[in-house]
């Protein structure tokens, strides 16, 4: 499962079993973490999802600010609540490319709003599965 956390939402996007296609899956409204968890738990278990990227947000740069040390104290939470292998991902840019994408299909800004997190989340978990194919090669 993928994970695109951010301050106000989380993207959520599931792979097929054999670890080929990352597809968006549903966007979560941040409350309290414990409530955040408890969603994220029932889906978790409901997909029988056996591991999870979360999308670490580094400047331009490579740096680390506020928004990466929040995502990483998430992702600490997250592991704490549930004995699952987890992986921070690179997703530097990721939102943006995904909103290109659907401009460029002339979505309306309505619709994009909508579905932006968890299309950003597929982005995101898509990077990793390509990137665990290419490594298997």
């Amino acid at each position: 499962m993928g994970l695109d956390v951010g301050t106000k939402t989380i993207g959520l996007a599931l792979s097929d079993t054999r670890l080929v296609i990352a597809s968006p899956l549903e966007t979560i409204r941040r409350r309290r973490f414990r409530d955040d968890m408890a969603r994220l738990a029932a889906l978790i278990d409901k997909h029988g999802v056996g591991g999870l990227v979360i999308g670490l947000p580094f400047t331009l740069a490579r740096g680390e600010g506020p928004r990466t040390q929040s995502v990483r104290q998430f992702a600490r939470n997250v592991m704490m609540a549930r004995d699952l292998p987890t992986v921070l991902w690179d997703e530097r840019l990721s939102t943006a490319a995904v909103e290109r994408e659907m401009i460029a299909a002339d979505m309306t800004r309505k619709r994009r709003g909508e579905i932006v997190d968890r299309v950003a989340a597929a982005y995101i978990l898509q990077g990793c599965l390509d990137f665990l194919a290419r490594a298997a090669h």
